[in-house]
């Protein structure tokens, strides 16, 4: 009988077995809660062990970790390879496999076809599985790679309910679920970015998952180029999800002796619905990606200059911005685009990385210098990846962009992109940003990508690559400098990105309706201090919404608060009411941006989150009403996630929704305070007003016993 082999991995609340016999690739037999350390590995995989049936291969072959084709496995393979012309056939087989610590290594090997593999899968902060795969070329001659599935994960029984992530420019991250049929499921990104498809998030689950309830797995690709996910359930419900980087067919190429890795995957178990998804996001791009994220300290407000100035900007007229700026209490001013070369419009100037002589005479001094006198930090605004035809750069290096010899350079935006592989390119470009920060006291750069990538030329990959080799480099020369990485919004959101810069723009839509439903999806991976979220003008320049100063600001208080929009526009009394916003931000962010989120149900057409500090001891909750409820009286909200035995003194901070405010019952009691345990905020809750269309409430619990 051939032996059965088995390897198990531990995480602080999670337990991983893979199984196999003889020289197979190993399939997954457990993951969820942590098994007793005593538990029989082979009984466990043997119990789980199906016998053949009518129309299956004599040997059937299960879903595995490395699933490939030739032995009657009919799925997706993970690797489709080619040497010259020809498709390369495999049959790989385990040569090594071994578990320590957190980690473990599966090493395989087809001698005959001269490639080897290595799976590596380790159990990280936040019990995140990171997931990659080494891809060696051991033959004599050239091996291209045209597929790699960093991840490759036969999906659990009960995984038959997704989660669609996608969207479209400024209407990004649209949650829609389905029942996960049989056949194919797939979501790919082709514009050299992830893009708004959501092509690198994954979501599946129990049907009746929600909040706080069920069983889900969440997966992610840190890749910042493009992505393809794909599900694929087979006539026996046997479902196997791959993920990995898009590749151009002859873009990786192997010489002999070289290796292809892919980019790391990470994948969350919950058993506690959404909210232990977000658990395990949060704490692993905590502990693991966000630069130096221990140190960061406070999350400055920021005021952004494109909502009040667009490129009608000079030195006096920021200047005013950044007086007015000060004045309700922001604490970094951004100049955004306008300032360099003669850039008008969108038409001119990118890659020409000097202020515009005419509108900055002085450069940029003077402004930096009034900003800083005004307590305020600055940031400024870059498209590093870019270049106009109409440009010093380009008419200088007219072969610097990314093009097909002999064809037309078609353009977005009237822009083209930067051959970042090229060295003296990405030389140059690093060269005008070390310049800049070099010259000024700049301490924060919007990094914008505005246009897809194409033609690639072969070079998407390589693109990447040299994309982060660039923001490295770069981050090595200034280290305290902060980098936001925005793509058109939330085109290009991805760990990869994380690991390099401090926030992301999830968004050009700052509508705070929109934003609501953007915050709910992007949360369930991304901690609310890299989610920029600014207050907007009103009407809102992109849905034409009209919505009340309270409601724009306490939604933007609810990830790294900003003001998108002239305070001069405001009335007296709405910039009263923003610097109200700002200041309660200033007080409670460190709760929103270090504590634990739990998301909050408090019913149809509503969001609620709640945040609690590391310590447990400071508790704040948001809840917010979109459209008009069906009934005035909604079920009390509940406060998940508080320890049951301690008591909490719970306000209601002020200034309170105006509409809203005439159907709380005893305002006096609420502004005192009221003492409850953990367990009757979780089991009977608040009953706030939350009938009205856009209507917000802050919730604040302070621990008292």
């Amino acid at each position: 009988m051939t032996a059965l082999h088995t390897l198990r991995l531990d995480g602080d609340a999670l337990t991983l077995v893979l199984a196999w016999s003889g020289d197979a690739v190993p399939g997954l037999a457990y993951l969820g809660a942590t098994l007793p350390a005593d538990e029989d590995l082979a009984a466990l995989a043997g119990a789980l062990q199906r016998g053949r049936h009518e129309s299956q291969a004599d040997a059937p072959q299960p879903a595995t970790i490395w699933p490939q084709t030739g032995r009657g496995w009919l799925g997706p393979a993970a690797a489709d390879l080619r040497r010259g012309d020809r498709a390369l056939d495999v049959d790989l087989q385990t040569v090594a496999a071994r578990a320590e610590g957190r980690a473990l290594t599966v090493e395989l090997a087809d001698a005959a076809a001269g490639v080897a593999v290595r799976l590596d899968w380790r159990i990280g902060a936040g019990d995140m599985l990171v997931v990659r795969a080494t891809l060696t070329n051991v033959g004599d001659v050239p091996l291209a790679i045209d597929a790699c599935a960093a991840l490759a994960l036969p999906l659990p029984v009960w995984a038959t309910r997704i989660t669609d992530l996608s969207g479209r420019w400024s209407g990004e991250m649209r949650a829609a679920a389905g029942d996960l049929a049989r056949g194919a499921w797939v979501k790919e990104s082709r514009g050299g970015r992830p893009g708004f498809s959501g092509a690198q998030w994954l979501l599946v689950g129990e049907p009746e998952a929600d909040a706080d309830r069920g069983r889900l797995l969440a997966a992610h690709l840190a890749w910042s180029g493009d992505h393809v996910t794909r599900i694929e359930r087979d006539n026996d419900s046997v479902a196997l999800a791959t993920m990995g980087a898009r590749l151009d067919a002859g873009e990786i190429v192997l010489a002999p002796g070289t290796a292809y890795e892919t980019p790391a995957a990470l994948v969350a178990l919950s058993t506690a619905g959404r909210n232990g998804i977000r658990c395990a996001f949060h704490r692993h791009l905590r502990a693991e990606v966000l630069p130096g994220r221990a140190d960061w300290g406070p999350r400055k407000v920021h005021l952004n200059s494109w909502e009040a100035l667009g490129f009608d900007l000079d030195t006096a007229s920021a200047i005013a911005l950044a007086e007015r700026a000060a004045a309700i209490g922001v604490e970094r001013f951004v100049l955004d685009d306008g300032w360099f070369g003669r850039r008008r419009d969108d038409s001119s100037s990118l890659g020409d990385w000097t202020p515009d002589p005419q509108r900055f005479p002085g450069g940029l001094a003077p402004l930096i210098d009034r900003v800083h006198a005004l307590g305020m930090d600055f940031g400024l605004w870059v498209e590093p990846e870019m270049v106009s035809p109409d440009s010093d750069l380009y008419r200088a290096h007219p072969d610097w962009c990314l093009h097909a010899p002999g064809r037309a350079r078609p353009a977005q935006r009237n822009q083209l992109v930067l051959d970042l592989a090229r060295p003296e390119v990405g030389d140059h470009t690093f060269a005008a940003l070390d310049a800049l920060l070099r010259a000024h006291p700049i301490a924060y750069l919007k990094w914008d990508h505005n246009r897809e990538l194409f033609p690639r030329a072969g070079k998407g990959h390589a693109q990447i690559r040299a994309l982060h080799a660039l923001l490295d480099r770069l981050r090595a020369a200034h280290p305290a400098v902060e980098i936001e990485s925005c793509a058109s919004g939330g085109g290009r959101i991805d760990a990869a990105m994380l690991a390099r810069c401090h926030r992301v723009w999830p968004s050009d839509n700052n509508d705070p309706l929109e934003r609501l439903r953007l915050n709910a999806s992007y949360s369930l991976f991304l901690p609310r201090e890299v989610l920029g979220n600014h207050v907007g003008p009103d009407p809102n320049p992109i849905t034409g919404r009209v919505t009340g100063i309270d409601f724009r600001a306490r939604v933007a208080m609810f990830g790294h608060m900003g003001v998108e929009a002239d305070p001069a526009s405001m009335s007296a009394w709405e910039r009263e009411r923003l610097a109200a916003h700002i200041a309660l931000y200033k007080a409670w962010r460190d709760v929103i941006h270090e504590g634990l989120e739990w998301e909050l149900t408090p019913g149809k057409g509503a969001h609620g989150s709640l945040f609690i500090a590391p310590s447990g001891a400071r508790a704040i909750g948001f809840a917010a009403q979109t459209g008009f409820a069906a009934d005035y009286d909604l079920p009390p909200l509940r406060l998940t996630g508080l320890d049951p035995s301690a008591r909490y003194r719970v306000t209601l901070p002020e200034p309170w929704p105006r509409k809203a405010r005439r159907y709380l019952a005893d305002p006096d009691g609420w502004r005192a305070g009221r003492t409850l345990s953990g367990r009757a905020l979780a089991e009977s809750g608040l009953a706030l007003p939350l009938a009205h269309p856009e209507t917000a409430w802050l919730i604040a619990l302070e621990k008292v016993a």
